[in-house]
């Protein structure tokens, strides 16, 4: 089997189209990496991009997205839903096929010393790849988003980053770089434009606050359509499923009378929490995986 390994860069910026569409190009110029995924989001103001192939092959198209990143991108002029510390904000590498996490952190660690010894945009490794066990979290690395930071950097021991200068960057803000299992972003839109209830329910669902162990999540406003959003990254769907935290969110939004609209899954996603998802609402007894049609197929074209 091929070694692979995957890639999700996210870039504070979802609404400027000239930029987007420069990011979007450099990255489709590279026909050693396949572009598995890109997507903008005007209400975060963020894009994300899942990229996979070889592992030096990646990490070296991931560090020419955040050198165009720095370049492009002014954080001093950001405004979005979603946190944000920095310009080219997460990079976390996935191992996908024939390679280890040992190897995705050593990946994570030479892109963060390359990039901020070529930009001095300071970089703090998360995750797997963390260097303080205060720092495992991303949420804990980001909180104070950019403007926090700004302020704090420099003067606070706690943020000292792992590679490059005690100074944020002017434009560019700080990066956080990690190695982690695959993560599922998944989001569900409510019947209300309260965001104190959208609030409450990801209090409900978020391990910081008594939830699920493998789910972090938040209260955003989209306010092009006039509702909220109870927005999560699931860090082991295998471990915490997403029906039920699907299932916990309807129970709770049913207790504040506001119903699900709809929900959407950010990027990508494994077959496998799919199949789980299904075997719960049909009651599917002993489906598997292989049962898919085209995993089959797939397997066979190997």
């Amino acid at each position: 089997m091929t070694r692979l390994v995957e890639c999700v860069p996210n870039f504070s910026e979802g609404k400027n189209k000239q930029t987007i569409d420069i990011i979007h190009t450099l990255i489709k110029n590279h026909t050693d990496v396949t572009l598995l995924d890109f997507t903008p989001d005007s209400d975060h103001n963020r894009t994300d991009v899942t990229l996979i192939g070889p592992p030096e092959t990646v990490k070296a198209v991931a560090l020419e997205i955040a050198l165009k990143c720095v370049e492009l991108i002014d954080m001093n002029k950001h405004k979005g839903e979603h946190p944000r510390m920095g310009a080219i904000d997460v990079v976390p590498f996935i191992p996908i096929s024939e390679v280890e996490m040992a190897e995705c952190i050593t990946l994570a660690n030479e892109f963060a010393k390359e990039f901020s010894e070529k930009t001095n945009v300071p970089c703090y490794m998360y995750e797997e790849a963390a260097k303080q066990e205060n720092r495992r979290n991303l949420a804990d690395v980001r909180r104070g988003e950019y403007e926090g930071l700004k302020e704090e950097i420099g003067k606070n021991p706690d943020k000292v980053p792992d590679y490059g200068p005690n100074k944020i960057h002017p434009t560019a803000g700080a990066t956080a770089v990690g190695a982690r299992f695959f993560l599922i972003a998944f989001n569900v839109n409510l019947s209300t434009p309260n965001i104190k209830i959208a609030d409450e329910i990801a209090k409900a669902v978020r391990h910081s606050s008594g939830g699920f162990r493998y789910v972090k999540a938040k209260g955003f406003e989209i306010k092009e359509r006039g509702i909220v959003q109870v927005s999560m990254n699931l860090t082991n769907y295998q471990k915490t499923s997403i029906f039920r935290v699907f299932e916990t969110i309807k129970n709770e939004a049913e207790r504040h009378g506001v119903t699900i609209i709809g929900s959407e899954i950010v990027g990508l996603l494994p077959l496998e929490a799919l199949v789980d998802t299904s075997k719960h609402y049909l009651r599917l007894e002993k489906f598997t995986v292989d049962q898919v049609l085209e995993k089959r197929v797939l397997e066979i074209k190997k």
